[in-house]
């Protein structure tokens, strides 16, 4: 990578390098909509698939493949799997529920630029199972590492990304010749978007909301009692960050 996108061992971050980094992160979006009808330039992808491959990987296996989608009527095939899958979800959902879930837009197979399917070989560290011994889905775990490094690098490219995960695995992997030994672990819908939405779609639609953070830190224990500073810390941290901020 260019010199000035990698800093020295040791060395923090100044804090506009910082901010920007905590910015990616809080407005990162599972884009279903909002997509451009433009193409995505191979230089920006190059960077994100290299900040994919650049997530922490247990025993460095790196299980990871990328599989880039262009081409339409492929992707047609790949939302009418959608479009099964979530008929067959629909009835796990509360009854009082469905009318909301079948208004949400879920997926932008294809009005995004392109699709990718990230991939987890799980033989690929056969013979040298380095932090696998005990936790087999570690090559599982890194792999979703991958995809969010994907994602975050997107938001900073002011490229949206919507993970479509209603989608039978099987069909997928028969639909894209994907051998049995290997997991797709992420659909992704990718493109220029017009905007990205202030809060998650699901969060402004209704259907859920964010939880504070505070009642879910625990102390030594699960369930534990204690860290009231740490919990008041945060408390304080989001409420500055909820407030409008002030023109620079």
């Amino acid at each position: 990578m260019p010199e000035h996108t990698t800093a020295a061992v040791g060395d923090g971050f100044d804090r506009n390098a910082r901010d920007a980094v905590y910015r990616a992160m809080f407005t990162r979006r599972d884009v279903r909509s909002h997509f451009l009808p433009t193409a995505l330039d191979d230089e920006v992808l190059a960077r994100l698939l290299l900040a994919a491959h650049h997530a922490p990987s247990v025993g460095f296996m790196q299980p990871w493949n990328f599989i880039v989608i262009r081409d339409a009527e492929r992707r047609e095939k790949v939302r009418d799997l959608f479009l099964a899958a979530r008929q067959q979800e629909l009835p796990a959902i509360a009854e009082e529920r469905q009318a909301l879930y079948r208004k949400l837009k879920l997926e932008g197979i294809c009005e995004s630029a392109l699709n990718i399917c990230i991939t987890c070989d799980r033989e690929r560290s056969k013979g040298s199972p380095l932090g696998r011994s005990h936790n087999p889905e570690m090559d599982l775990y890194s792999t979703v590492c991958a995809v969010q490094n994907f994602w975050l690098a997107a938001r900073a490219e002011g490229v949206g990304v919507g993970w479509v995960s209603i989608i039978e695995a099987q069909a997928l992997k028969g639909l894209l010749s994907i051998p049995e030994h290997v997991t797709p672990v992420a659909y992704l819908c990718v493109g220029r978007v017009s905007e990205f939405a202030p809060k998650p779609d699901l969060e402004t639609h209704g259907w859920g909301r964010r939880l504070p953070l505070p009642e879910l830190i625990m102390s030594e224990t699960f369930s534990g009692q204690g860290e009231v500073l740490l919990k008041s810390t945060v408390a304080r941290l989001n409420t500055v960050s909820a407030a409008p901020s002030s023109p620079r």
